[in-house]
């Protein structure tokens, strides 16, 4: 196994670093993002909760996590989630997805497009938490990214609500909704994942992100050596052609809250292929 330290980035930090990317400079555009943080999600999904198709063909244990509700909100989060529900119907999922606020932007346009395409279901509410359990095996919170602040306010409320007493297994991309980028689940609001994929690098409330069962990846492998260096990134070493690494994360109580780091753990070496 090999280590290596990542920083915990600030809510700013990783709106600049955001902006630094889509600048003339480095030349990424919102939609290239987006696709590259949804399939690097999907990736981890694959790793952690394998359907029954990716179970057969990687000799994963488990598997048969093939429903799969992914919850979409009104931003770049959502559409991060509308990205990896079309890359999961590739990898042998059944997702189905809610997206009760719906964007009007050609961008998020297009991206409801491609799953109808693919004919993913779009629902239109949830009920109760025993009818979402019975339903899907998984769930992809894709509500609330890092920009997000303040009280959750309907329809969303209801959503998070619900989710929070659901007993399947759920996926928070990079931000886990209803938790404050940096102090985390502080009043208790937001949803508590089993597993969490930060994008880019990890956001300060990832070092709340502990307890048993906690599942921690880290995916987005898309930022140039010189950015990263010049936000201190650290960024973990993705082996081959890996989309995310697994991480355990540690506090370094020794350095302030910026430069708390994550102890990354991955896989010196891969699967040869046979």
């Amino acid at each position: 196994m090999l280590k290596q330290m990542t920083r915990y980035l600030t809510q700013r930090e990783a709106q600049r670093l955001d902006e630094q990317l889509m600048s003339s400079v480095y030349g990424f555009s919102i939609d290239q993002l987006m696709e590259l943080a949804g399939l690097s999600v999907a990736a981890a999904v694959g790793k952690q909760f394998p359907s029954a198709a990716v179970a057969s063909t990687s000799n994963a244990a488990g598997g048969g996590y093939n429903r799969v509700l992914v919850v979409a909100g009104p931003g770049n989060n959502g559409g991060d989630a509308l990205v990896a529900a079309r890359h999961l119907v590739h990898f042998g999922y059944s997702p189905s997805i809610l997206y009760p606020k719906r964007s009007a932007k050609p961008l998020f346009e297009g991206l409801v497009a491609q799953c109808e395409q693919l004919k993913i279901p779009f629902i239109e509410r949830i009920q109760d938490a025993s009818a979402v359990d019975a339903a899907y095996d998984l769930i992809l919170d894709g509500i609330f990214g890092f920009s997000f602040s303040g009280s959750i306010r309907p329809p969303f409320d209801h959503v998070v609500g619900t989710l929070q007493k659901c007993q399947t297994p759920i996926v928070s991309i990079d931000i886990p909704s209803g938790w404050h980028v940096e102090k985390g689940n502080e009043d208790g609001v937001g949803l508590e994942p089993q597993m969490l994929v930060s994008l880019s690098a990890p956001k300060l409330c990832a070092k709340h992100f502990t307890g048993p069962g906690k599942v921690h990846y880290v995916g987005g492998r898309f930022v140039p050596k010189s950015l990263a260096e010049e936000f201190n990134l650290k960024l973990p070493e993705y082996p081959g052609v890996e989309q995310c690494v697994e991480s355990l994360c540690q506090v370094n109580v020794a350095n302030a809250l910026s430069s708390i780091f994550c102890s990354v753990q991955v896989e010196a070496s891969l699967r040869s292929s046979s």
